[in-house]
């Protein structure tokens, strides 16, 4: 009965979760058409509402650990749900995204991403897409702020593993800006798939910044020993073994 009512629980804070999201934008809309702070105000709203509303419908508290970078850096960051999306938007003064290209034709998530500056990539096309991600993040960096790239490319379940991808590298030296890992438990409590949500402690953890300068593929080693350690850690944590089968929902 307890899970039934937890399920429960979850499909309507999902309803609310998207209600929520286009009953802001269109608030907002005025504003962000004519000001990317203003877009980002939304944005924020958004996340302080959901992340307050969780910890009541379904018992999802949150937490920050470390210190949030303040100036311009490339956040990498292990991707679990949407829910550290929200998390590390809220943490951070001014971030802007890399994000699937398809996203940009979703209602209300495609105006505001377009507003904020996040970097579209074609997931299609590596070499090109890379290229392109580039070209666009210079374009973009008129403006300061945080930069936040997934490295694995996608959302990964806990205790599921997914190789790292060139495309951080590329960025952290044709930029050569400082790179914050970042780990998370998230996945735990709102899995990727599936609708039930679980309580607990979510915790997204900014850790020592990689300065610029290392190699390519001595980068990508450090960075994936971090973010996989550290997260690993957070999971066990959490009270889930990431030695164990990917968990589902």
């Amino acid at each position: 009965m307890s899970r039934l009512f937890q399920l429960l629980r979850s499909v309507l804070f999902d309803i609310h979760v998207y209600a929520s999201m286009l009953v802001l934008g269109v608030i907002f809309a005025p504003w962000a058409v004519v000001s990317r702070k203003g877009a980002r105000a939304a944005c924020k709203t958004y996340c302080r509402w959901v992340l307050w509303t969780a910890r009541w419908m379904v018992g999802i508290r949150t937490e920050v650990r470390g210190p949030v970078p303040k100036g311009e850096v490339i956040i990498a960051a292990k991707h679990q749900s949407f829910l550290d999306i929200l998390i590390i938007f809220n943490a951070l003064p001014s971030a802007r995204f890399i994000m699937k290209r398809e996203l940009l034709w979703t209602p209300v998530i495609g105006v505001y991403a377009r507003r904020l500056g996040c970097v579209p990539v074609n997931r299609g096309k590596r070499g090109a897409a890379i290229a392109k991600m580039v070209k666009d993040v210079a374009a973009q960096n008129r403006e300061p702020g945080q930069l936040v790239i997934y490295p694995q490319g996608t959302r990964v379940m806990p205790g599921a593993e997914k190789p790292y991808k060139v495309g951080t590298a590329v960025l952290y030296e044709g930029l050569k800006q400082a790179c914050v890992p970042v780990a998370t438990n998230v996945g735990v409590f709102w899995p990727r798939n599936g609708l039930m949500r679980h309580p607990g402690l979510g915790v997204v953890e900014f850790l020592e910044p990689m300065q610029p300068g290392l190699k390519p593929k001595a980068f990508m080693k450090a960075l994936e020993e971090t973010v996989e350690g550290r997260s690993a850690a957070l999971m066990r944590e959490a009270g889930f073994d990431p030695g164990q089968p990917a968990l589902q929902s």
